[in-house]
Protein backbone atom coordinates (compact mmCIF):
# COMPACT_ATOMS: atom_id res chain seq x y z
CA UNK A 1 0.00 0.00 0.00
CA UNK A 2 1.22 3.41 -1.03
CA UNK A 3 2.31 5.62 1.74
CA UNK A 4 0.22 8.16 0.61
CA UNK A 5 -2.89 6.35 1.03
CA UNK A 6 -4.21 6.73 4.48
CA UNK A 7 -6.96 4.54 6.03
CA UNK A 8 -10.79 6.69 5.83
CA UNK A 9 -11.24 5.37 9.52
CA UNK A 10 -8.26 6.31 10.82
CA UNK A 11 -8.53 9.68 13.40
CA UNK A 12 -7.30 12.73 11.98
CA UNK A 13 -3.95 13.84 14.42
CA UNK A 14 -5.16 16.69 16.77
CA UNK A 15 -3.36 19.63 17.57
CA UNK A 16 -1.31 19.28 20.77
CA UNK A 17 -1.74 22.75 23.05
CA UNK A 18 1.76 24.69 23.00
CA UNK A 19 2.53 26.37 26.93
CA UNK A 20 4.57 29.32 26.74
CA UNK A 21 7.90 29.46 29.13
CA UNK A 22 6.28 32.74 30.43
CA UNK A 23 3.18 31.31 31.92
CA UNK A 24 5.11 28.03 32.88
CA UNK A 25 7.89 29.98 35.05
CA UNK A 26 4.47 32.35 36.28
CA UNK A 27 2.76 29.24 37.62
CA UNK A 28 6.15 28.20 39.13
CA UNK A 29 6.40 31.05 41.19
CA UNK A 30 3.65 30.87 42.58
CA UNK A 31 3.51 27.72 43.96
CA UNK A 32 6.83 28.55 45.47
CA UNK A 33 5.65 31.98 47.05
CA UNK A 34 2.59 30.69 48.76
CA UNK A 35 4.32 28.13 50.92
CA UNK A 36 6.77 30.30 51.81
CA UNK A 37 4.86 33.06 53.08
CA UNK A 38 2.61 31.03 55.11
CA UNK A 39 5.89 29.43 56.55
CA UNK A 40 7.13 32.95 57.81
CA UNK A 41 4.28 34.48 57.75
CA UNK A 42 2.40 31.98 59.74
CA UNK A 43 -1.14 33.30 58.62
CA UNK A 44 -3.51 33.20 55.98
CA UNK A 45 -4.05 36.43 54.59
CA UNK A 46 -7.06 39.25 54.71
CA UNK A 47 -8.09 36.65 57.90
CA UNK A 48 -7.10 38.68 61.04
CA UNK A 49 -8.93 38.07 63.90
CA UNK A 50 -9.43 39.78 67.60
CA UNK A 51 -6.66 41.61 68.59
CA UNK A 52 -5.29 43.37 71.58
CA UNK A 53 -2.33 45.11 72.59
CA UNK A 54 -0.88 44.71 76.43
CA UNK A 55 1.37 47.38 77.68
CA UNK A 56 4.36 45.32 79.80
CA UNK A 57 7.35 47.05 81.64
CA UNK A 58 9.72 45.24 79.69
CA UNK A 59 8.79 41.98 77.03
CA UNK A 60 11.26 39.21 78.86
CA UNK A 61 12.57 37.73 75.07
CA UNK A 62 8.74 37.83 74.28
CA UNK A 63 9.21 37.08 70.63
CA UNK A 64 6.29 37.10 67.38
CA UNK A 65 4.71 33.72 67.33
CA UNK A 66 4.15 33.10 71.83
CA UNK A 67 1.45 31.30 72.73
CA UNK A 68 -1.34 33.03 74.50
CA UNK A 69 -2.78 30.77 76.90
CA UNK A 70 -5.78 31.32 79.23
CA UNK A 71 -5.97 28.73 82.17
CA UNK A 72 -2.95 26.55 80.34
CA UNK A 73 -4.95 26.64 77.10
CA UNK A 74 -3.74 27.90 73.94
CA UNK A 75 -6.54 30.73 73.03
CA UNK A 76 -4.38 32.57 70.35
CA UNK A 77 -0.45 33.64 69.90
CA UNK A 78 1.59 37.21 69.92
CA UNK A 79 1.93 38.71 66.51
CA UNK A 80 4.29 41.30 67.41
CA UNK A 81 6.13 42.86 70.47
CA UNK A 82 7.46 46.69 70.09
CA UNK A 83 8.04 49.83 72.37
CA UNK A 84 5.01 51.41 73.52
CA UNK A 85 5.01 55.36 72.06
CA UNK A 86 7.70 57.44 73.51
CA UNK A 87 8.44 55.37 76.41
CA UNK A 88 10.32 52.55 78.38
CA UNK A 89 7.52 50.07 78.38
CA UNK A 90 7.08 47.63 75.94
CA UNK A 91 3.96 46.90 73.96
CA UNK A 92 2.63 43.43 73.05
CA UNK A 93 0.36 43.24 70.46
CA UNK A 94 -1.83 39.34 70.57
CA UNK A 95 -4.13 37.97 68.33
CA UNK A 96 -7.21 35.96 70.47
CA UNK A 97 -9.24 33.21 68.87
CA UNK A 98 -13.29 32.95 69.67
CA UNK A 99 -12.48 30.66 72.47
CA UNK A 100 -10.44 33.10 74.54
CA UNK A 101 -13.20 35.65 73.72
CA UNK A 102 -14.73 38.24 75.38
CA UNK A 103 -11.74 39.85 77.13
CA UNK A 104 -13.31 42.28 79.63
CA UNK A 105 -12.13 45.78 81.02
CA UNK A 106 -10.45 44.32 84.09
CA UNK A 107 -8.31 41.64 82.42
CA UNK A 108 -5.19 40.60 83.44
CA UNK A 109 -1.71 39.33 81.73
CA UNK A 110 1.08 37.93 82.37
CA UNK A 111 4.41 36.85 80.86
CA UNK A 112 5.54 33.75 82.54
CA UNK A 113 8.23 31.20 81.72
CA UNK A 114 6.84 28.09 79.66
CA UNK A 115 8.55 24.63 80.91
CA UNK A 116 12.10 23.45 80.10
CA UNK A 117 11.57 21.73 76.92
CA UNK A 118 9.24 24.36 75.46
CA UNK A 119 11.22 27.16 76.07
CA UNK A 120 10.74 30.94 75.79
CA UNK A 121 7.92 32.51 77.29
CA UNK A 122 4.16 32.85 76.78
CA UNK A 123 1.32 35.03 78.09
CA UNK A 124 -0.80 34.20 80.72
CA UNK A 125 -4.33 35.68 79.88
CA UNK A 126 -7.22 36.11 82.69
CA UNK A 127 -10.10 37.64 80.66
CA UNK A 128 -11.94 39.31 83.68
CA UNK A 129 -14.75 39.83 85.47
CA UNK A 130 -18.19 39.05 83.70
CA UNK A 131 -19.75 42.13 84.82
CA UNK A 132 -17.47 44.30 83.27
CA UNK A 133 -17.62 46.06 79.95
CA UNK A 134 -15.73 43.64 76.93
CA UNK A 135 -12.22 45.16 75.41
CA UNK A 136 -13.25 46.63 72.13
CA UNK A 137 -11.07 44.90 68.92
CA UNK A 138 -7.75 46.37 68.97
CA UNK A 139 -8.05 47.59 72.57
CA UNK A 140 -5.66 47.78 75.04
CA UNK A 141 -4.83 46.45 78.16
CA UNK A 142 -3.18 48.88 80.32
CA UNK A 143 0.36 48.37 82.48
CA UNK A 144 -1.12 48.91 85.76
CA UNK A 145 -2.96 45.27 84.44
CA UNK A 146 -0.33 43.48 83.92
CA UNK A 147 2.75 41.76 85.71
CA UNK A 148 6.52 40.43 84.53
CA UNK A 149 8.09 37.17 86.01
CA UNK A 150 11.36 37.80 88.31
CA UNK A 151 14.22 36.44 86.87
CA UNK A 152 17.70 35.17 88.30
CA UNK A 153 19.43 38.36 87.78
CA UNK A 154 17.33 40.81 90.00
CA UNK A 155 17.25 38.28 92.52
CA UNK A 156 21.10 38.32 92.84
CA UNK A 157 21.07 42.02 92.42
CA UNK A 158 19.26 42.51 95.46
CA UNK A 159 21.89 41.02 97.69
CA UNK A 160 24.78 43.29 96.69
CA UNK A 161 27.36 44.18 98.86
CA UNK A 162 26.02 46.20 101.04
CA UNK A 163 22.92 44.35 101.54
CA UNK A 164 25.20 40.86 101.79
CA UNK A 165 27.29 42.97 104.74
CA UNK A 166 24.16 44.29 106.39
CA UNK A 167 22.75 40.71 106.52
CA UNK A 168 25.97 39.35 107.69
CA UNK A 169 25.97 42.28 110.58
CA UNK A 170 22.41 41.44 111.47
CA UNK A 171 23.40 37.71 112.11
CA UNK A 172 26.61 38.57 114.20
CA UNK A 173 24.54 40.75 116.37
CA UNK A 174 21.41 37.73 116.24
CA UNK A 175 24.18 35.38 117.63
CA UNK A 176 25.58 37.71 120.22
CA UNK A 177 22.01 38.57 121.38
CA UNK A 178 21.65 34.55 122.09
CA UNK A 179 24.87 34.30 123.85
CA UNK A 180 25.53 37.84 125.66
CA UNK A 181 23.80 38.00 129.23
CA UNK A 182 21.55 40.76 130.49
CA UNK A 183 22.48 43.96 132.47
CA UNK A 184 21.17 44.53 135.51
CA UNK A 185 19.15 47.29 134.03
CA UNK A 186 17.57 45.02 131.55
CA UNK A 187 16.88 42.08 134.04
CA UNK A 188 14.84 44.72 136.06
CA UNK A 189 12.42 44.74 133.05
CA UNK A 190 12.24 40.57 132.09
CA UNK A 191 10.12 38.28 133.89
CA UNK A 192 11.31 36.79 137.00
CA UNK A 193 11.82 33.54 135.54
CA UNK A 194 14.31 34.67 132.58
CA UNK A 195 16.39 37.30 134.75
CA UNK A 196 20.28 36.39 134.45
CA UNK A 197 19.66 34.09 131.30
CA UNK A 198 21.03 34.49 127.80
CA UNK A 199 19.00 35.19 124.31
CA UNK A 200 19.55 31.25 123.95
CA UNK A 201 18.32 30.13 127.61
CA UNK A 202 15.80 31.92 127.58
CA UNK A 203 14.51 30.36 124.41
CA UNK A 204 15.05 26.87 125.65
CA UNK A 205 13.19 28.13 128.79
CA UNK A 206 10.18 29.07 126.56
CA UNK A 207 10.20 25.03 125.39
CA UNK A 208 9.19 24.63 128.79
CA UNK A 209 5.39 26.42 127.80
CA UNK A 210 5.41 24.91 124.48
CA UNK A 211 3.11 22.00 125.10
CA UNK A 212 0.41 24.48 126.24
CA UNK A 213 0.72 26.64 123.84
CA UNK A 214 0.96 24.23 121.22
CA UNK A 215 -2.07 22.76 122.68
CA UNK A 216 -3.73 25.81 122.01
CA UNK A 217 -2.69 26.18 118.46
CA UNK A 218 -3.67 22.60 117.52
CA UNK A 219 -7.10 23.74 118.78
CA UNK A 220 -7.10 26.72 116.56
CA UNK A 221 -5.78 24.32 113.71
CA UNK A 222 -8.72 22.15 114.38
CA UNK A 223 -11.19 25.05 113.92
CA UNK A 224 -10.05 26.40 110.89
CA UNK A 225 -11.00 22.92 109.42
CA UNK A 226 -14.66 24.41 110.04
CA UNK A 227 -17.65 22.59 111.08
CA UNK A 228 -18.39 21.00 107.73
CA UNK A 229 -17.21 19.53 104.97
CA UNK A 230 -15.33 21.74 102.51
CA UNK A 231 -15.42 24.87 105.06
CA UNK A 232 -11.56 24.81 104.72
CA UNK A 233 -11.58 24.50 100.89
CA UNK A 234 -14.26 27.52 100.80
CA UNK A 235 -12.30 29.44 102.95
CA UNK A 236 -9.21 28.83 100.57
CA UNK A 237 -11.21 29.97 97.83
CA UNK A 238 -11.72 33.55 99.28
CA UNK A 239 -8.12 34.29 100.70
CA UNK A 240 -7.73 33.40 96.52
CA UNK A 241 -10.51 35.87 95.31
CA UNK A 242 -9.14 37.97 97.49
CA UNK A 243 -5.60 37.60 96.26
CA UNK A 244 -6.81 38.30 92.73
CA UNK A 245 -8.32 41.59 93.81
CA UNK A 246 -5.02 42.54 95.72
CA UNK A 247 -3.28 42.12 92.65
CA UNK A 248 -5.90 44.15 90.71
CA UNK A 249 -5.64 46.73 93.03
CA UNK A 250 -1.93 46.89 93.08
CA UNK A 251 -1.42 50.93 93.25
CA UNK A 252 -3.92 50.94 96.59
CA UNK A 253 -1.77 48.05 98.04
CA UNK A 254 1.06 50.07 97.27
CA UNK A 255 -0.39 52.81 99.05
CA UNK A 256 -1.59 50.61 102.02
CA UNK A 257 2.37 49.31 102.57
CA UNK A 258 3.61 52.77 101.73
CA UNK A 259 1.18 53.92 104.80
CA UNK A 260 2.13 50.88 107.34
CA UNK A 261 5.75 51.93 106.67
CA UNK A 262 4.68 55.19 107.99
CA UNK A 263 2.90 53.24 111.14
CA UNK A 264 5.45 50.98 112.04
CA UNK A 265 7.71 54.40 112.04
CA UNK A 266 5.37 55.68 114.26
CA UNK A 267 5.53 52.72 116.63
CA UNK A 268 9.41 52.92 116.80
CA UNK A 269 9.13 56.28 117.65
CA UNK A 270 6.87 55.25 120.38
CA UNK A 271 8.95 52.21 121.70
CA UNK A 272 8.91 53.63 124.99
CA UNK A 273 5.11 53.09 125.16
CA UNK A 274 5.33 50.13 123.16
CA UNK A 275 7.40 48.22 126.03
CA UNK A 276 5.05 49.61 128.48
CA UNK A 277 1.85 47.88 126.73
CA UNK A 278 4.18 44.87 126.38
CA UNK A 279 4.49 44.47 130.40
CA UNK A 280 0.76 45.19 130.92
CA UNK A 281 0.04 42.28 128.07
CA UNK A 282 -0.32 39.16 130.40
CA UNK A 283 -2.70 41.13 132.62
CA UNK A 284 -4.41 42.12 129.49
CA UNK A 285 -4.48 38.95 128.24
CA UNK A 286 -6.01 37.31 131.16
CA UNK A 287 -9.03 39.83 131.02
CA UNK A 288 -9.08 39.34 127.44
CA UNK A 289 -9.53 35.69 127.89
CA UNK A 290 -12.77 36.06 129.90
CA UNK A 291 -13.87 38.44 126.86
CA UNK A 292 -13.27 35.53 124.50
CA UNK A 293 -15.27 33.26 126.76
CA UNK A 294 -17.89 35.48 126.51
CA UNK A 295 -18.15 35.78 122.62
CA UNK A 296 -17.69 32.09 122.58
CA UNK A 297 -21.09 31.63 124.03
CA UNK A 298 -22.44 34.70 121.94
CA UNK A 299 -21.54 32.60 118.60
CA UNK A 300 -24.57 30.77 118.18
CA UNK A 301 -27.01 33.48 117.86
CA UNK A 302 -24.44 35.23 115.91
CA UNK A 303 -24.36 32.23 113.86
CA UNK A 304 -28.41 31.68 114.04
CA UNK A 305 -28.24 35.59 112.75
CA UNK A 306 -25.72 34.85 110.03
CA UNK A 307 -27.91 32.39 108.42
CA UNK A 308 -30.64 34.62 108.44
CA UNK A 309 -29.24 37.46 107.00
CA UNK A 310 -27.89 35.22 104.04
CA UNK A 311 -30.49 36.27 101.81
CA UNK A 312 -29.97 40.23 102.18
CA UNK A 313 -26.09 39.32 101.65
CA UNK A 314 -27.03 37.85 97.87
CA UNK A 315 -28.85 40.30 97.45
CA UNK A 316 -25.40 42.64 98.58
CA UNK A 317 -23.93 42.47 94.96
CA UNK A 318 -27.12 43.53 92.76
CA UNK A 319 -27.46 46.46 95.30
CA UNK A 320 -23.72 47.64 94.95
CA UNK A 321 -24.29 47.51 91.26
CA UNK A 322 -27.60 49.35 91.76
CA UNK A 323 -25.31 52.13 93.56
CA UNK A 324 -22.81 52.65 91.10
CA UNK A 325 -24.65 55.72 89.17
CA UNK A 326 -25.16 57.36 92.39
CA UNK A 327 -21.50 56.61 93.09
CA UNK A 328 -20.63 58.38 90.00
CA UNK A 329 -23.50 61.62 90.60
CA UNK A 330 -21.83 62.15 93.89
CA UNK A 331 -18.06 61.86 93.11
CA UNK A 332 -19.36 64.71 90.20
CA UNK A 333 -21.08 66.58 92.57
CA UNK A 334 -18.14 66.52 94.95
CA UNK A 335 -15.65 67.39 91.83
CA UNK A 336 -13.56 70.37 91.45
CA UNK A 337 -16.91 72.15 89.00
CA UNK A 338 -19.12 71.68 91.69
CA UNK A 339 -18.55 71.50 95.60
CA UNK A 340 -15.15 71.74 95.73
CA UNK A 341 -15.12 74.91 94.24
CA UNK A 342 -18.16 76.14 95.61
CA UNK A 343 -15.85 75.56 98.72
CA UNK A 344 -12.71 77.36 97.60
CA UNK A 345 -15.40 80.59 96.81
CA UNK A 346 -16.99 80.29 100.07
CA UNK A 347 -13.83 80.24 102.32
CA UNK A 348 -12.96 83.75 102.09
CA UNK A 349 -16.34 84.52 102.81
CA UNK A 350 -16.44 82.36 105.94
CA UNK A 351 -13.36 83.90 106.83
CA UNK A 352 -14.82 87.40 106.83
CA UNK A 353 -18.17 86.36 108.45
CA UNK A 354 -16.21 84.69 111.00
CA UNK A 355 -14.44 88.19 111.27
CA UNK A 356 -17.91 90.17 111.23
CA UNK A 357 -19.40 87.46 113.81
CA UNK A 358 -16.53 88.02 116.01
CA UNK A 359 -16.53 92.31 115.84
CA UNK A 360 -20.80 91.62 116.20
CA UNK A 361 -20.62 90.56 119.64
CA UNK A 362 -19.17 94.46 120.24
CA UNK A 363 -22.20 95.80 117.73
CA UNK A 364 -25.13 93.55 118.83
CA UNK A 365 -25.02 95.30 122.66
CA UNK A 366 -24.88 98.66 121.48
CA UNK A 367 -27.30 97.81 119.00
CA UNK A 368 -29.51 96.60 121.26
CA UNK A 369 -28.87 99.75 123.51
CA UNK A 370 -29.97 101.91 120.43
CA UNK A 371 -32.90 99.83 119.86
CA UNK A 372 -34.05 100.43 124.02
CA UNK A 373 -33.64 103.98 123.49
CA UNK A 374 -35.87 104.26 120.43
CA UNK A 375 -38.17 102.07 122.07
CA UNK A 376 -38.15 103.59 125.49
CA UNK A 377 -37.45 107.27 124.98
CA UNK A 378 -37.74 108.62 121.47
CA UNK A 379 -41.33 106.73 119.91
CA UNK A 380 -42.61 107.83 123.36
CA UNK A 381 -41.04 111.56 123.16
CA UNK A 382 -42.08 111.57 119.72
CA UNK A 383 -46.10 110.67 120.66
CA UNK A 384 -46.21 113.95 122.92
CA UNK A 385 -48.31 116.47 121.90
CA UNK A 386 -46.82 119.77 122.13
CA UNK A 387 -49.13 122.02 123.78
CA UNK A 388 -47.74 125.87 122.48
CA UNK A 389 -51.17 127.53 123.83
CA UNK A 390 -52.50 129.63 120.51
CA UNK A 391 -49.39 128.39 118.28
CA UNK A 392 -49.97 124.60 118.79
CA UNK A 393 -50.54 122.16 115.57
CA UNK A 394 -54.35 121.22 116.34
CA UNK A 395 -56.07 118.85 113.74
CA UNK A 396 -59.54 120.06 112.14
CA UNK A 397 -61.39 119.09 115.30
CA UNK A 398 -59.31 120.84 117.61
CA UNK A 399 -56.77 117.99 119.00
CA UNK A 400 -53.21 119.39 119.16
CA UNK A 401 -51.33 116.65 117.05
CA UNK A 402 -47.88 114.45 118.02
CA UNK A 403 -44.87 116.10 118.01
CA UNK A 404 -43.40 113.07 115.16
CA UNK A 405 -45.93 114.75 112.50
CA UNK A 406 -44.82 118.38 113.47
CA UNK A 407 -42.01 117.14 112.42
CA UNK A 408 -43.16 115.80 108.99
CA UNK A 409 -45.48 118.70 108.69
CA UNK A 410 -42.29 121.47 108.85
CA UNK A 411 -40.32 118.89 106.14
CA UNK A 412 -43.90 119.61 104.11
CA UNK A 413 -43.45 123.36 104.87
CA UNK A 414 -40.04 123.38 104.07
CA UNK A 415 -40.18 121.83 100.18
CA UNK A 416 -43.37 124.45 99.81
CA UNK A 417 -41.36 126.75 100.83
CA UNK A 418 -38.35 126.14 98.67
CA UNK A 419 -39.89 126.12 95.43
CA UNK A 420 -40.10 129.01 93.25
CA UNK A 421 -43.68 129.57 92.35
CA UNK A 422 -47.08 129.46 93.51
CA UNK A 423 -50.47 129.88 92.23
CA UNK A 424 -49.89 133.51 91.32
CA UNK A 425 -47.08 132.65 89.84
CA UNK A 426 -42.99 132.88 89.88
CA UNK A 427 -41.63 134.85 92.60
CA UNK A 428 -38.42 135.17 94.90
CA UNK A 429 -38.18 135.11 98.45
CA UNK A 430 -35.32 137.27 100.06
CA UNK A 431 -34.47 138.11 103.52
CA UNK A 432 -32.13 140.63 103.73
CA UNK A 433 -30.34 140.17 106.98
CA UNK A 434 -30.23 143.16 110.03
CA UNK A 435 -33.28 144.80 111.63
CA UNK A 436 -34.69 147.27 113.64
CA UNK A 437 -33.94 145.15 117.22
CA UNK A 438 -30.69 144.70 118.74
CA UNK A 439 -30.74 141.52 120.50
CA UNK A 440 -28.61 140.04 122.90
CA UNK A 441 -29.37 136.45 123.52
CA UNK A 442 -26.56 135.32 126.23
CA UNK A 443 -22.94 134.21 125.45
CA UNK A 444 -20.93 131.52 124.27
CA UNK A 445 -18.23 129.54 126.00
CA UNK A 446 -16.80 128.87 122.43
CA UNK A 447 -16.08 132.56 122.36
CA UNK A 448 -12.37 133.47 123.37
CA UNK A 449 -12.46 136.27 126.40
CA UNK A 450 -14.24 136.68 129.87
CA UNK A 451 -18.16 136.31 130.12
CA UNK A 452 -18.12 140.09 129.08
CA UNK A 453 -16.20 139.36 125.77
CA UNK A 454 -17.97 135.91 125.10
CA UNK A 455 -22.05 137.83 124.75
CA UNK A 456 -24.18 137.52 121.39
CA UNK A 457 -25.29 140.22 119.90
CA UNK A 458 -27.97 140.10 116.53
CA UNK A 459 -30.68 142.07 115.09
CA UNK A 460 -33.93 141.33 114.55
CA UNK A 461 -36.75 142.16 112.47
CA UNK A 462 -39.08 141.67 115.22
CA UNK A 463 -38.66 142.55 119.22
CA UNK A 464 -38.41 138.85 120.72
CA UNK A 465 -41.39 137.99 122.83
CA UNK A 466 -39.71 135.20 124.28
CA UNK A 467 -38.20 131.87 123.91
CA UNK A 468 -39.60 128.41 123.79
CA UNK A 469 -38.52 126.08 125.72
CA UNK A 470 -36.63 128.07 128.46
CA UNK A 471 -33.06 129.59 126.93
CA UNK A 472 -30.91 127.88 129.68
CA UNK A 473 -27.71 130.93 131.42
CA UNK A 474 -25.45 128.00 131.09
CA UNK A 475 -25.04 125.87 128.33
CA UNK A 476 -27.00 121.89 128.66
CA UNK A 477 -23.98 119.50 130.23
CA UNK A 478 -24.48 116.54 128.11
CA UNK A 479 -24.06 112.98 130.36
CA UNK A 480 -22.51 110.50 128.26
CA UNK A 481 -22.08 107.99 130.99
CA UNK A 482 -26.24 107.86 131.30
CA UNK A 483 -27.47 105.32 128.91
CA UNK A 484 -30.30 106.78 126.76
CA UNK A 485 -32.57 103.69 127.20
CA UNK A 486 -32.48 104.90 130.93
CA UNK A 487 -33.33 108.83 130.81
CA UNK A 488 -37.28 107.95 131.01
CA UNK A 489 -39.28 110.07 128.26
CA UNK A 490 -38.50 113.80 128.55
CA UNK A 491 -41.45 116.05 129.90
CA UNK A 492 -42.14 117.96 126.96
CA UNK A 493 -44.65 119.97 128.20
CA UNK A 494 -42.97 120.52 132.01
CA UNK A 495 -41.57 123.91 133.23
CA UNK A 496 -38.47 123.80 130.46
CA UNK A 497 -41.01 123.77 127.80
CA UNK A 498 -42.66 127.05 128.53
CA UNK A 499 -42.26 129.85 127.67
CA UNK A 500 -39.03 132.17 129.05
CA UNK A 501 -38.46 136.10 129.47
CA UNK A 502 -37.34 138.04 126.30
CA UNK A 503 -33.80 138.63 126.23
CA UNK A 504 -32.38 141.95 126.61
CA UNK A 505 -33.19 144.18 122.99
CA UNK A 506 -32.81 147.93 121.90
CA UNK A 507 -33.79 149.79 119.02
CA UNK A 508 -31.26 150.90 116.64
CA UNK A 509 -31.16 154.80 116.34
CA UNK A 510 -31.29 156.36 113.44
CA UNK A 511 -28.23 159.33 113.03
CA UNK A 512 -29.65 162.48 112.46
CA UNK A 513 -28.89 164.03 108.72
CA UNK A 514 -26.19 166.23 107.96
CA UNK A 515 -27.57 170.39 107.03
CA UNK A 516 -25.17 171.98 105.09
CA UNK A 517 -25.82 175.83 103.58
CA UNK A 518 -25.74 176.51 99.76
CA UNK A 519 -22.00 178.31 99.16
CA UNK A 520 -22.95 182.34 98.73
CA UNK A 521 -22.39 182.99 94.72
CA UNK A 522 -19.22 184.67 93.82
CA UNK A 523 -17.49 183.54 97.20
CA UNK A 524 -14.48 181.28 97.14
CA UNK A 525 -14.67 177.53 98.49
CA UNK A 526 -12.42 176.40 101.47
CA UNK A 527 -11.86 173.65 103.10
CA UNK A 528 -12.92 175.03 106.52
CA UNK A 529 -16.49 176.26 104.65
CA UNK A 530 -17.39 172.79 103.82
CA UNK A 531 -17.26 171.77 107.63
CA UNK A 532 -21.69 171.21 108.57
CA UNK A 533 -23.29 174.31 109.44
CA UNK A 534 -25.01 172.35 112.15
CA UNK A 535 -24.48 168.57 113.48
CA UNK A 536 -26.41 166.60 115.71
CA UNK A 537 -23.26 165.13 117.62
CA UNK A 538 -25.34 163.72 120.06
CA UNK A 539 -28.84 162.10 119.43
CA UNK A 540 -31.96 163.52 121.14
CA UNK A 541 -34.24 160.56 123.35
CA UNK A 542 -37.09 160.45 120.47
CA UNK A 543 -34.25 159.84 118.16
CA UNK A 544 -32.88 157.18 120.34
CA UNK A 545 -36.51 155.48 119.97
CA UNK A 546 -36.94 155.04 116.49
CA UNK A 547 -35.51 152.78 114.24
CA UNK A 548 -32.90 153.40 111.39
CA UNK A 549 -34.09 153.73 108.30
CA UNK A 550 -31.86 150.69 106.93
CA UNK A 551 -33.58 148.78 109.75
CA UNK A 552 -36.75 149.53 109.15
CA UNK A 553 -35.67 149.12 105.23
CA UNK A 554 -34.91 145.07 106.01
CA UNK A 555 -37.90 145.06 108.38
CA UNK A 556 -40.18 145.70 105.34
CA UNK A 557 -37.94 143.54 103.00
CA UNK A 558 -37.69 140.44 105.46
CA UNK A 559 -40.74 138.01 104.08
CA UNK A 560 -41.03 136.44 107.17
CA UNK A 561 -42.22 139.61 108.76
CA UNK A 562 -44.93 141.15 106.38
CA UNK A 563 -44.44 140.86 102.84
CA UNK A 564 -42.72 139.04 99.83
CA UNK A 565 -40.53 140.21 97.22
CA UNK A 566 -41.35 139.18 93.71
Amino acid sequence: MSPARRDSRAVPPTRRRQWSRFRVGLIALIVLIVPVYLAFAKDIPFTNGYRVTAVFETSNNLRAGSPVRIAGVNVGKVKSVGRYKDTNLSQVTMEIDDAGLPLHRDATAKIRPRIFLEGNFFVDLKPGTPGSPDIPDGGTIPVAQTSTPVQLDQLLTALQSDSREDLQHVLSEYGTALNSKPTPEQDAELPPDVRGLTGAEAINRSYDNAGPALKGAAIVQDALLGEQPGDLARTIAGIARLARTLERREGQLQSLIVNFNLTASAFANQSGALSETLRLLPTTLATARDALNSFDRALPPVRAFAKEILPGVRQTAATVDAAFPWIEQTRALLGPDELQGLMAQLTPATRDLARLTDQSLELLPEIDDFAQCFDKVILPAGNVRLDDGALSTRRSDGSVVEAYKEFWYGLAGLTAAGQSFDGNGAFLRAAAGGGEYQVAPGYSKYLPGDRTGKTLIGTATERPLGTRPLYPSDPVMIRTTNPCKRAGVPDLNGPQAGPGAAPRSVVVPTPLPVVRDPPTPGTTTTPESTAPASIAATPSDDAAATASLGAQLLSRLNPLANGETR
